[in-house]
């Protein structure tokens, strides 16, 4: 077994004073950890039907895909203002400082497809949540929320209750 921690690089005071980043750029250069890390991500969901593995620009996209090969199903992209071609739906949400909003394709999920969106990170949740409002205005069933890392003292997986909430680090 990998210890998947031990490729998460600390770096304080980024990107301002008193955050601490969990970089994860040594994870990805390592083919052994973004394996292991694909691995452990998909097991929570493995013999359970999943149609569609859904991320947000840009951070999800980078698992996303691997775990979908890996489930056997699509993979869906959620992207901020002005990058998709077709009709989307939109779904605004209020950040710390501010707001942002995302958008996916209106036929992109189909009514009652099982879905699990991937990220990297999760936080207070909010982009998590805003992901899974999208997916919801296309008819998905929310399946799970699988993340890399998860900040348990942001409390994140509160915001998304009662989504089911998969992490395969804590800190």
């Amino acid at each position: 077994m990998i210890d998947l921690k031990s490729f998460v690089r600390d770096i304080p005071d980024y990107p301002k004073p008193g955050i601490l980043f969990r970089d994860i750029t040594p994870l990805l250069a390592s083919p052994e950890a973004l394996s292991a890390a694909t691995d452990a991500l998909a097991e929570p969901f493995l013999g359970q039907d999943i149609d569609v593995i859904a991320a947000a620009e840009a951070r999800g996209f980078i698992f996303a895909t691997p775990l979908a090969m890996k489930l056997n199903a699509g993979f869906v992209p959620i992207r901020k203002p002005g990058k998709l071609p077709f009709e989307f739906h939109t779904h605004q949400y209020d950040l710390e400082y501010g707001s942002d909003e995302l958008q996916v394709h209106t036929d992109s999920v189909q009514p009652g497809q099982r879905v699990v969106i991937v990220d990297d990170l999760l936080a207070t949740g909010g982009t998590m949540e805003a992901c899974c409002r999208l997916l919801e205005k296309c008819g998905a069933e929310i399946v799970g929320c699988s993340f890399l890392i998860h900040l348990t003292d942001l409390v994140g997986e509160a915001r998304l209750a009662p989504y089911r909430v998969e992490s395969v680090m804590k800190y």
